[in-house]
């Protein structure tokens, strides 16, 4: 896909902040510190849009960005690592599981996960909520490239058997590993 723009439009704390409008929307899950903003950054081809951070949970609302002024990424608070009182994880969780259990501009959600590490609890968890709801979801394995291709392979293979799901994208935002499958996958969403 050809960008001719990408915008960031505003932050939402409250569903009567989010945009009114019937423009489709891509969502991007995942726990805190697993590369949801260098991903998207690394889609869109361009630097800073999503701020990336090294400290974990900077992402506390939900940060909508409009792209070709046709549809929407929507960056959502990533779970697990945040530094911040359960208070205001707690208002997190409630904003994405709102956003996630009543948005109908929502096309597809692509939860992220590191294919590092084993998928947690939360990462299962979101799984079989994004199933009940029935909303259409991919997984992309980000961080590819910190991997040998044996340990990769592997990896991929445990998160297979763990989700019970088709072959993640395999992602890198470092090499472009996985870019051309994954806006592959999303135009085909935007389509329906």
């Amino acid at each position: 896909m050809k960008i001719t723009s990408a915008e960031f439009l505003k932050s939402a704390f409250d569903e009567a902040d989010w945009p009114r409008d019937s423009i489709p929307e891509i969502a991007f899950l995942g726990r805190s510190n697993v590369g949801k903003s260098s991903l998207m950054n690394s889609l869109l081809g361009v630097r800073g849009l999503a701020r990336t951070s090294s400290t974990p949970g900077r992402t506390q609302a939900l940060n909508f960005f409009v792209i070709n002024r046709k549809f929407r990424f929507v960056d959502l608070p990533g779970y697990g690592y945040a530094r911040a009182p359960k208070a205001v994880k707690q208002k997190w969780s409630a904003a994405a599981d709102d956003y996630l259990a009543k948005r109908e501009q929502l096309v597809l959600s692509i939860h992220i996960v590191d294919s590092r590490h084993e998928p947690t609890k939360h990462d299962l968890q979101l799984q079989d909520w994004l199933k009940h709801y029935q909303r259409p979801n991919l997984i992309v394995a980000t961080k590819s490239d910190k991997l040998s291709n044996n340990e990769l392979r592997r990896n991929i293979a445990r998160l297979i058997q763990v989700f019970a799901s088709t072959d993640p994208i395999i992602y890198s935002a470092t090499s472009g590993r996985g870019r051309v499958e994954l806006w592959s996958a999303i135009e085909k969403s935007l389509k329906h």
